[in-house]
């Protein structure tokens, strides 16, 4: 069955770190572009940055650049989130997908930055 399980989520202070991991099941994880998504309370869902599928080419949104790093791990089916020096802004559940979100929904991770 395909499947996307987001990891890694807390509570943080301002200016705090957190590593997220997506680990995918059920499908070619390998050839597709990836993508971290967050959606904050009364928002709506945003793309936060993409990867391709070997990894080489990056996308991310301009408010995490320079803070936020992805990454993923083929042969693991695994893709992960690296944030350091995380503002109040970036608070949202965490999800993972496709770059087309042509897989289902997993549960997403909360991220919560506050003092």
């Amino acid at each position: 069955q395909v499947q996307l399980v987001e990891s890694g989520g807390g509570l943080v202070q301002p200016g705090g770190s957190l590593r997220l991991s997506c680990a995918a099941s059920g499908f070619a994880f390998s050839t597709y572009y990836m993508t971290w998504y967050r959606q904050a309370l009364g928002k709506e869902r945003e793309s936060v940055v993409t990867i391709s599928p070997g990894g080489a080419s990056t996308n991310y949104l301009d408010s995490v650049k320079g803070r936020f790093t992805i990454s993923r791990d083929n042969a693991k089916n695994t893709m992960y989130l690296q944030m350091n020096s995380l503002k109040p802004e970036d608070t949202a559940v965490y999800y993972c997908n496709t770059r087309g979100s042509s897989v289902p929904w997993g549960q997403g991770t909360q991220v919560t930055v506050s003092s």
